[in-house]
């Protein structure tokens, strides 16, 4: 059995690592994070999930203050299609946050940035179209696009001067979603210059229904391989979900795979984003304590450890501040079922809502710990402390267990 680091990730004349961090948001893949990945030669991935408030808290903007201050008059109306992103400002975040990461940048790896078209945002094109812009403008080696079909993606950005040069992929979660992507984007003639495929252990948002259980990666990642080569393209494909061992990546790229895709073991990175005290409940959970449920308000099953605080928990919607997940109409599912709770309790002070989350408000807290399906086995991959606690790890460690290991061998920290 080969080792990951006997194979090399191909994109354009740079040579990698075959290693990717996936990009978790809401600054869960810090650019602490992505630049350990681009230092050891391999890819690491930021996120502009609520870049705004990554904003805030990492260069001392005041976007969400202002905006809400801007909209406060439209906090008890259920109609939010009033309630827009300055789209000067989220250009702002978005640069400071790029800028700020790649004047850091050392080694031989790269960095992209993960943007998701699920964050419509009440105005899904014009948003999404700045949000890619400006991260090009800031110098970003690549994007990823990611939660949605992004059928109309690159044309957002087929005038920029970087679009050409930047490398641009896509994670699809089957040929269909490929093939899709290939056609409506055929007429930008510019190819991704990679395909994540995510299959259905990966953590957060699923491209997958409630059946994902039937659904596997290599099988996904074989009929994308074919796919290409029966139409003649070359471009690399990187397997994403449930690779929890150096031997598990291996076992891909002697398959065919460029590259892997990796996150579960990252969120218990020293320089992952989650609280500490949330590390340690992804350490603790077993199995029986992950579930895919469909409390995400975009439609899409999510992963995450069932304990999460904001599962359950009926805030009041604070589109006014945040508003990420309102679609072009202004509406949210979370909103209507937070009325309807509210509606059926006159008079309470705090509502139960179970069937949806205010994902905004929650991701921004850390209270939806969104995980792949392995992550209960994080706590073979450490030692425990005295007190009971597991020892965190450095994004060092992990990377280059993946790098070097064979034989479903797992390093322990020293």
């Amino acid at each position: 059995m080969k080792r990951v680091d006997d194979f090399r990730l191909r994109l354009g004349k740079q040579e990698l690592v075959p290693i990717m961090i996936g990009g978790m948001g809401v600054d869960i893949s810090t650019a602490d994070l992505a630049l350990e990945a681009a230092r050891l030669g391999g890819v690491g991935h930021i996120s502009d999930a609520m870049i705004n408030t990554v904003s805030d808290r990492r260069y001392e903007t005041k976007h969400v203050k202002e905006k809400l201050a801007l909209y406060k008059y439209n906090v008890l109306n259920e109609d939010k299609s009033p309630v827009k992103f300055d789209l000067g400002r989220l250009e702002e975040a978005t640069r400071l946050h790029v800028e700020a990461t790649m004047a850091r940048k050392q080694g031989g790896g790269m960095v992209f940035i993960n943007c998701m078209e699920k964050l419509t945002m009440n105005a899904p094109k014009e948003t999404l179209k700045v949000r890619m812009s400006a991260a090009l403008d800031a110098g970003i080696d690549g994007i990823t696009l990611a939660a949605g079909l992004h059928l109309g993606s690159f044309g957002l950005i087929e005038d920029h001067p970087r679009f050409r040069d930047a490398k641009l992929g896509i994670i699809v979660s089957s040929v269909r979603a490929l093939q899709l992507f290939l056609k409506k984007s055929a007429r930008t003639n510019r190819m991704p210059d990679y395909v994540v495929v995510e299959g259905p252990l990966a953590g957060g948002h699923l491209g997958f229904g409630m059946d994902w259980a039937q659904y596997d990666l290599a099988t996904i990642v074989a009929e994308v391989l074919q796919y290409l080569k029966d139409e003649h393209l070359d471009i690399p494909v990187i397997p994403a979900g449930g690779i929890f061992t150096g031997t598990d990546a291996a076992q891909f790229l002697e398959a065919g795979a460029a590259g892997v895709q990796v996150a579960t073991r990252f969120t218990v990175a020293e320089e992952c984003g989650l609280p500490a005290e949330a590390k340690q409940e992804y350490f603790k959970a077993s199995e029986a304590d992950i579930e895919v449920n469909q409390i995400s308000p975009t439609g899409y099953p999510m992963r995450m450890i069932k304990s999460s605080p904001g599962i359950g928990d009926g805030i009041r919607p604070n589109c006014e501040a945040y508003g990420y997940l309102l679609d072009a109409n202004g509406k949210c599912a979370y909103i209507s079922s937070y009325n309807r709770e509210v509606a059926a309790h006159p008079g309470a002070r705090k509502v139960k809502v179970f069937d949806k989350t205010c994902l905004c408000t929650h991701m921004r807290n850390f209270e939806i710990w969104t995980c792949g399906q392995l992550t209960w086995r994080l706590k073979d991959t450490t030692r425990r402390n005295e007190d009971g606690s597991y020892q965190v790890l450095s994004a060092e460690h992990i990377f280059k267990d993946y790098q070097f290991s064979t034989d479903q061998q797992i390093a322990l920290p020293d």
